[in-house]
């Protein structure tokens, strides 16, 4: 037998039971090693009758004090007895197991395991295990693996699979170096699986998970590693200073730098001033103030004569940040290219053309800056804008593009330090944990849809003050299968309630690029009123004259993702507002729509957001399979998180090989990881 045994070759186990483990996803020895347990049973010591609790497991010991009778009704033979001890009386009953009638005993004691319910006017225990006294005390030193199931499975026969695999989990070899184990794992992984499902005690049970999880964020970590990390880490890299320039544009602004953006700022320019690569992460709120630091990073980048690179995941965006550093950076002699998806074809043959003649300081894009026609002069600075929207490759691309460039990730989806440590393993940390003394606090209200003609009138008198309005849909297609309001209909259907005078546009992924930049430009000078828009406007886009945003079927969206758009309305000196309007009556949605309404903090509904759904789910890597973690716990298991991200760090500063690990589970995960 080895990992790679079809499931169908072990002993009671036949095709029908093969297709049910398939089911699960089981179809040979290794992945059924792999089928944890759900939980264990445990037998506590025996409860009186009259302790018992209807609905809750448990064990009695009583004594049979009637006749053992067999009932037949519908082809079923039931077999009833009572028993009872000095407090109580209880029924017990098992259907089609007449051979009890010979083994029970009216007289006898016995102990009965199961979950009590009430029927017919008594306590009644169904399908109760059944244990003398010594048989019991001997079980009261096990624990009892009970496993998820599907039609065709029971715990029992999963149990006798998993012990014909003991020979086989004995002779796995151990992939973890020695010193690693030595210092952070009281366990060997063969002794792991097997305690796992066989557990000799529940001290090594507790040792076994402990070894298990932290494999989980090994592999994870590691395999993060092997994709993201390279020689580059450890060479020299451009030295680039402080120029006066830059401390000139940060003099000159209309406000003043907060003391976590001057923070962050140091960090990163300390980095590029020592000469070594800068790998770092700069996570900030929405509305923090990301931007304005990435201007001066690549204006400092430019006067020491070297090209910079900003990538944003939106024209929308790219288009945005190309028209306020070209505002910014005016009086520098900078000169700044935008490139996108949608340039006309022989605009980019000219920039592309600049671009490598060194014609160009900074370039500003979507992913059309990695694309193989782009050839740079001297990239020293790459910066990716809203890291979570691009896969690990694409950010290696762009690294590639230069010479050892400097690489700076923002990221306005906070992500609590821990799991940074996982997703972002090769690059520093900075947290911008501070919005503008400025900023006022936006209002929230979380409403259901009767509040809809309300909000209305609300919206109509913010517009008669001069301002501007959002409203968000989540979808486009009438053909979706969740019901949910249109933005073209949805735009129409808003004409007939506001006065002619609301100037009204709309906004959605599937227009052409030009006449969503025709529409975001025109609102941005004022010349729309209220934009009805789907999650294209979610990232980045910056109109200050805009103070409400109402979004429809809030409860179809992430936390952080409500979060993300509520950070489009704040940005002026006007008090803003948000409305989540939800159809939901759910209690769930309400209390999770309810941590928006109480804070304006992202940390802590990016942390909110994760305990809800999951790593996966808050990254859109679920269906990679990536971080579908079986026994690990981002939050519970954060100290053991941070071992295994120790325990990396501790290898690759060793100059350990990772590739030399032998172990499936980690060349599968760096598969997954190249595709994200």
């Amino acid at each position: 037998m080895d990992g790679t045994t079809n499931i169908i070759e072990l002993k009671g186990i036949g095709e029908k039971s093969a297709t049910a483990f398939g089911r699960l996803g089981i179809r040979d020895v290794d992945s059924l090693i792999t089928m944890y347990p759900k939980y264990y049973l445990t037998y506590e010591d025996p409860k009186d009758v009259n302790e018992i609790e209807i609905g809750q497991r448990v064990s009695i010991f009583v004594r049979i004090n009637s006749e053992v009778h067999i009932q037949y009704a519908k082809r079923m033979k039931i077999v009833t007895c009572t028993a009872k001890d000095h407090t109580g009386t209880i029924m017990l009953v098992w259907y089609n197991m007449p051979y009890l009638k010979k083994q029970l005993h009216q007289g006898r004691d016995y102990i009965f395991t199961g979950t009590p319910i009430y029927k017919n006017g008594r306590i009644t225990m169904e399908h109760p295990e059944i244990f003398t006294q010594e048989d019991y005390e001997a079980k009261q030193e096990t624990l009892q693996p009970v496993y998820p199931l599907t039609s065709g499975l029971t715990n029992k026969l999963v149990s006798k699979a998993m012990a014909q695999t003991k020979d086989y989990i004995f002779h796995i070899p151990e992939y973890l170096p020695q010193n690693i184990l030595d210092q952070y794992q009281p366990m060997e992984y063969h002794q792991a699986i097997w305690n796992i499902h066989f557990p000799e005690s529940k001290e090594q049970l507790i040792k076994a998970k402990k070894r298990l999880i932290f494999d989980e964020f090994f592999i994870f970590i590691a395999a993060m590693h092997m994709i993201t990390s390279g020689e580059d880490l450890k060479e020299e890299g451009y030295k680039i200073g402080v120029c006066k320039e830059a401390k000139e544009l940060v003099k000159n602004l209309p406000y003043e730098l907060t003391t976590a953006q001057k923070r962050a700022l140091n960090e990163m320019a300390k980095d590029m001033a020592s000469g070594k690569v800068m790998n770092r992460l700069v996570q900030g709120d929405v509305g923090s103030g990301k931007t304005i630091l990435a201007v001066i990073l690549l204006l400092m980048c430019a006067k020491a004569g070297y090209q910079g690179v900003l990538m944003a995941p939106t024209e929308v965006l790219a288009a945005q940040h190309y028209e306020s550093f070209t505002e910014l950076l005016e009086s520098y002699d900078i000169k700044i290219a935008l490139l996108t998806g949608s340039t006309k074809a022989k605009e980019k043959r000219e920039t592309y053309q600049k671009i490598k003649d060194g014609e160009v300081d900074i370039v500003i894009g979507t992913h059309a800056v990695i694309q193989d026609k782009v050839e740079y002069n001297k990239l020293a600075l790459v910066i990716t804008d809203e890291q979570h929207r691009f896969g690990v490759r694409q950010r290696e691309s762009l690294s590639l593009k230069g010479e050892k460039p400097h690489v700076l990730v923002m990221s306005a989806t906070p992500i609590p330090r821990t799991l940074a440590i996982i997703l972002y393993g090769d690059l520093d940390v900075s947290i911008i944990d501070e919005l503008p003394a400025e900023r006022l606090p936006i209002k929230n209200c979380v409403v259901n849809t009767s509040y809809r003609p309300t909000a209305y009138r609300f919206i109509e008198k913010q517009v008669s003050q001069g301002r501007q309005v959002y409203i968000i849909c989540p979808m486009v297609e009438e053909s979706e299968t969740m019901e949910g309001e249109n933005v073209i209909q949805y735009a129409q259907m808003l004409r007939s309630q506001f006065a002619p005078s609301v100037r009204i546009s709309y906004l959605h992924g599937k227009m052409k690029a030009v006449d969503k930049q025709k529409v975001m430009d025109d609102f941005s000078e004022g010349k729309i009123d209220v934009l009805v828009s789907t999650t294209v406007v979610e990232v980045g886009v910056n109109v200050p004259n805009a103070t409400v945003m109402m979004v429809e079927n809030a409860e179809r969206f992430g936390l952080a993702q409500l979060h993300q758009l509520r950070g489009r309305v704040g940005r002026g000196g006007y008090q803003s507002y948000c409305i989540f309007m939800t159809s939901s009556k759910k209690k769930e949605t309400m209390q999770r729509l309810e941590v928006l309404n109480k804070s304006n903090d992202g940390f802590y509904i990016a942390n909110e957001d994760l305990k809800l759904r999951g790593p996966g789910d808050f990254f859109g890597v679920r269906q990679s399979g990536m971080m579908d973690f079986v026994l690990a716990d981002i939050y519970t298991n954060a100290d053991i998180m941070k071992q295994a991200a120790d325990a990396v760090k501790q290898l690759e500063e060793s100059g350990f090989d990772f590739s030399n690990l032998k172990n499936s589970r980690l060349e599968k995960q760096i598969g997954l990881a190249r595709n994200i």
